[in-house]
């Protein structure tokens, strides 16, 4: 089972002292190539702070975002599981999960990344700034990713549960021939009409996310995963398109 997840625009500061990222190590390593080109563009584009900001899209508040590309040979490494911030890994809280919930994690949430395509939670890496929606100079993100994305994704083995927004999935299509489902998170309305809902679904993404690590079981089918939910007390549904509800 894959749980794929956005990354966040922030990210916690610091690592394990001494550490620093080797693509070796990463999981996916056919995007070791796409990764080094990545690295290495944004990495010079850092020398050059009017043009990272204009780019990155970076106010004069968030300068320190280009020192941190500027190091990112240089820079302590966190798990990708502890590296993110924002609402959906705050919900998510992985620091506070039991070793047995943290290596689920490590081996099932895979988050879609600008800078380095995919990431298993347990993969370590340096603080760094790179959305999807970025324009880095001379390498186009999308189709730079696309098709290593879509095929290492179409390559597992398992049931992919897709909690992406749509810029990340378009760095990287599912194209899976086994079982597969995008998930929304919805509320009812005043009227009872079930809605999506915008900044408040990444809560709702990393509480569910963190159920699943604190259950620690891999489900194969769509069925199952839907059986797992009512188990819970947590009210998933299939929605149109394929797609799964997550009420809250």
């Amino acid at each position: 089972m894959l749980i794929l997840l956005p990354p966040s625009e922030t990210k916690r500061d610091g690592g394990t002292a001494s550490s620093r990222l080797d693509l070796a190590t990463l999981s996916f390593p056919a995007l070791t190539e796409q990764r080094a080109l990545a690295l290495a563009t944004l990495t010079e584009l850092s020398l050059d702070a009017e043009a990272s900001s204009k780019a990155l899209g970076l106010g004069p508040a968030l300068a320190f975002e280009i020192e941190r590309n500027r190091v990112l040979h240089t820079s302590e490494l966190l798990p990708a599981m502890d590296r993110y911030t924002g609402v959906l890994y705050d919900a998510l809280e992985a620091e506070s999960l039991t070793p047995d919930a943290r290596a689920f994690l490590g081996e099932h949430m895979v988050v879609g990344s600008a800078l380095f395509g995919l990431l298993r939670g347990r993969d370590e890496i340096p603080a760094y700034r790179l959305s999807a929606g970025s324009r880095l100079p001379g390498l186009k993100l999308k189709p730079h990713w696309r098709q290593g994305i879509s095929a290492e994704l179409a390559a597992h083995n398992g049931l992919i549960l897709d909690l992406r927004s749509e810029s990340y999935s378009a760095l990287g299509p599912v194209q899976h021939p086994g079982p597969t489902a995008y998930l929304r998170v919805v509320s009812h309305g005043a009227d009872g009409a079930r809605r999506a809902l915008n900044h408040f679904n990444k809560k709702g993404k990393g509480q569910f996310v963190r159920a699943l690590a604190t259950s620690g079981v891999v489900l194969d089918t769509v069925d199952e995963l839907l059986d797992w939910a009512a188990a819970n007390n947590i009210t998933l549904t299939r929605g149109a398109h394929g797609e799964l509800d997550l009420l809250v």
